[in-house]
């Protein structure tokens, strides 16, 4: 089958959708000692609202993905961009934590959920060739956004309050997510009906019951929980834990940006590595590099010091992450991509929520992050060891049509 020049544009869509979801979401750093300043809310009340967000991502995705398989990707990445955009004004404008709690936790996370998760699955459905190079792309738009929405929130910081720059950054989101949405479509083997390419698919005769029964599925969601929980501490606590240095606002942000820049290249390498060597061999490694990478930030003090390790933790934690996706490709049925894609997305949501919360309250109680990073790194070493032991379906072919 001749694969369409569109499906570029669907890699094109998925990096700018990504980028502006997750940046809005992960701008809750920027904005974290400077809405704990002028609220009086605690670092760890505020924290929390990014574990809510995580948490609603989790129970959203496979929410979000199954709506996508029936409905197709359009339909639920702009309804998520809607709501996603609406939800950042209203978090803005409220007053008490709680609200902020529950809007930028529940509303944004669960949006963020709806646009990504369809995206990604949309995009594995897309590609035959290229499959890890293009999910790689997608996910590097959303590693662009510690570069680009990040110092957005901290340049709108500098001239006005959290409410005001929040609300701009809402403004942004939706100038830019809602046309974007409106040019993403189903991938053409769904238009076309799966059975024509019976033979191509993977589980052909798989049913969601039995996908999400198997122990492949089960190996999946366990490492990508542990992966996610590895590096959700580090991503959200790391410029607060650089401005306890002594580290000046806009350097501990430019520390978020290096770590997303060297993200970038990471999908990329990882991407390529992914099509070349496969993407499980290369995701075990991986998970092995991220654990004794976080780490590194125990060490770290001096800006330098913090441009290293951010560099080397962006470029393999990002590079990892959309490997799960081209395994997921590669062992289960299209049809039912955004439900399985959606299912390892909420698992690794879970692990997403423990950092926020355990980071900020293992600073509220010892008054240092260090604690944090070598937690992340024994569940690095979780995440590497689940890996290693998934072992691909056996391949199986539809039963013929009786003639």
């Amino acid at each position: 089958m001749v694969q369409s020049s569109y499906r570029w544009v669907i890699v094109a869509a998925g990096g700018v959708l990504g980028c502006v979801a997750a940046g809005s979401m992960f701008s809750l750093p920027v904005f974290l000692l400077t809405m704990a300043k002028e609220t009086g809310w605690s670092v760890t009340g505020i924290s929390t609202a990014m574990t809510i967000g995580f948490l609603a991502m989790a129970f959203a995705a496979m929410i979000g993905g199954g709506l996508s398989d029936r409905f197709g990707p359009r339909v639920v990445v702009l309804t998520g961009s809607i709501v996603l955009a609406a939800s950042l004004a209203l978090a803005s404008r409220v007053t008490s934590l709680i609200a902020f709690q529950l809007l930028f936790g529940l509303a944004v996370g669960g949006a963020a959920a709806a646009v990504l998760i369809p995206m990604m699955a949309s995009v594995a459905g897309w590609f035959e060739t290229q499959r890890s190079l293009a999910l790689s792309l997608v996910s590097a738009g959303m590693g662009m956004a510690p570069m680009t929405m990040a110092p957005l929130a901290a340049w709108l910081l500098t001239t006005h309050d959290w409410r005001a720059s929040m609300l701009i950054i809402a403004c942004v989101a939706a100038a830019i997510m809602i046309p974007t949405a409106l040019l993403v479509r189903r991938p053409p083997r769904l238009e076309a009906g799966e059975d024509a390419f019976a033979s191509e698919n993977p589980q052909p005769d798989m049913t969601v019951r039995e996908a999400v029964r198997s122990p492949q599925f089960m190996v999946l969601l366990a490492a990508n929980f542990f992966c996610c929980a590895t590096h959700s501490g580090p991503i959200f606590h790391t410029v607060s834990y650089a401005i306890t240095c002594g580290i000046p606002m806009v350097a501990a942000v430019s520390i978020y940006s290096v770590e997303g820049f060297a993200g970038m290249f990471g999908r990329i390498a990882f991407g390529i590595m992914g099509d070349r060597f496969g993407a499980q061999r290369v995701l075990v490694l991986g998970l092995l590099a991220q654990a004794f990478g976080v780490l590194g930030y125990v060490f770290a003090s001096q800006i330098g010091e913090f441009y290293g390790v951010a560099a080397m933790v962006g470029f393999i934690y990002a590079g990892v992450m959309p490997l799960y996706a081209v395994i997921v490709r590669e062992n289960f049925p299209l049809r039912m991509m955004g439900t399985i894609i959606g299912g390892t997305a909420m698992a690794g949501s879970l692990g997403m929520s423990l950092g926020p919360l355990v980071g900020g309250l293992l600073y509220d109680r010892f008054d240092s992050y260090a604690y944090l990073y070598v937690a992340s790194w024994g569940m690095g070493l979780a995440a590497f060891l689940i890996a290693m032991i998934f072992r691909p379906f056996a391949r199986r072919e539809a039963m013929a049509a009786p003639g």
